[in-house]
């Protein structure tokens, strides 16, 4: 039986009732949330991590959740800001480890199958060229198909600066793919 977005906020609400609310809240969110996350991270087990950190955030600040969006907007919010955390850590690294051949895409071309289709790689490869704010729109709009409001809720970003992003990165995107497919 599937559990609603109400019962989970009622089962999360309650001291008692608190550890079902998390299983609940996990069977509900967990595969939109990880491929929201590996979008961005693009490293499975990284994406895991995550996506970890994800919950355990959310069960510890369960309190601070107001109620004035919806519960999957403010899981999307706290991903989000887990997957980027991560991403600066790995920024650090990389200029840390400025001779080594570790590089965000060198991770995409090692995550995607050898069977995959040319085009599927030059899209992975074009979003992870986008700056980082772009790409979180882009994912968020292209993949989730979310309303500019929603994602506005989850980035704290205005609907036109939302919009104008997503143009400017889905225009990077094309021209990226346009650059570098051949047929």
């Amino acid at each position: 039986m599937k559990i609603n977005e109400t019962e989970i906020i009622e089962l999360m609400s309650s001291e008692k009732t608190r550890e079902k609310g998390v299983r609940s809240m996990m069977d509900a969110y967990q595969s939109r949330l990880y491929w929201h996350i590996r979008r961005l991270i693009v490293d499975h087990d990284l994406a895991q991590d995550v996506l970890q950190d994800t919950f355990i955030k959310a069960y510890q600040n369960f309190h601070q959740f107001k109620q004035d969006s919806q519960l999957y907007t403010w899981l999307y919010r706290i991903a989000t800001n887990e997957a980027l955390q991560q991403l600066n850590k790995m920024k650090k690294m990389q200029k840390s480890d400025e001779g080594s051949e570790y590089h965000l895409q060198n991770l995409v071309a090692e995550n995607v199958t050898a069977d995959a289709d040319e085009i599927q790689i030059l899209l992975q490869k074009a979003i992870q060229s986008l700056p980082e704010k772009q790409k979180l729109v882009f994912t968020l709009r292209y993949y989730e198909d979310l309303p500019y409001e929603e994602i506005s809720k989850i980035v704290d970003m205005s609907v036109g600066t939302l919009k104008t992003n997503y143009h400017y990165a889905k225009q990077k995107v094309e021209d990226y793919i346009k650059l570098n497919y051949t047929e």
